[in-house]
């Protein structure tokens, strides 16, 4: 009587290929444009920080061989290799606005004139679980950090 449609046969095959970050990027920005205004871009943001390649297939014509990795944060795009930068990232970020929330203070290390973030003062207040490879910066940008040096 009633037939169901079989959901596979809906859901079109795309191919895989090398795709290169910049086009990932450019994907990610064309989905920000077309999204309702109501939706976050973090919805192409999967639990493991890789992007949601259904959602970007439509701007990228293929899936990419790759994986890449956004950090939800900071929405910085980042390569398989620097997949712990993008986690390491989140982490900061995340410690650095409760630090900031709790103490209406700046986590950084007493008269750095880069503005380094101090882990110590993250892990006094039992907001930091594990310390980073890499320093991390505050950035001039709402409280945002980076973990590129400043000149």
């Amino acid at each position: 009587m009633w037939s169901r449609k079989n959901k596979k046969s809906k859901e079109t095959k795309v191919e895989k290929r090398d795709i290169s970050i910049h086009e990932v990027r450019k994907a990610v920005h064309a989905f920000a444009d077309s999204k309702p205004k109501e939706v976050p871009l973090s919805v192409v943001i999967k639990e493991d920080l890789t992007l949601d390649y259904k959602l970007l297939a439509p701007y990228l014509k293929a899936v990419p061989v790759q994986n890449f990795y956004m950090s939800r944060e900071t929405y910085e795009l980042f390569e398989e290799q620097d997949k712990d930068l993008a986690l390491d990232i989140d982490l900061i970020q995340q410690a650095v606005d409760e630090y900031i929330e709790q103490t209406q203070e700046l986590p950084i290390i007493d008269d750095d004139p880069y503005k380094r973030i101090s882990y110590y003062k993250l892990e006094r207040r039992d907001l930091l679980h594990r310390r980073p490879n890499r320093d991390f910066y505050l950035t001039n940008e709402e409280f945002m950090i980076t973990y590129k040096k400043p000149r």
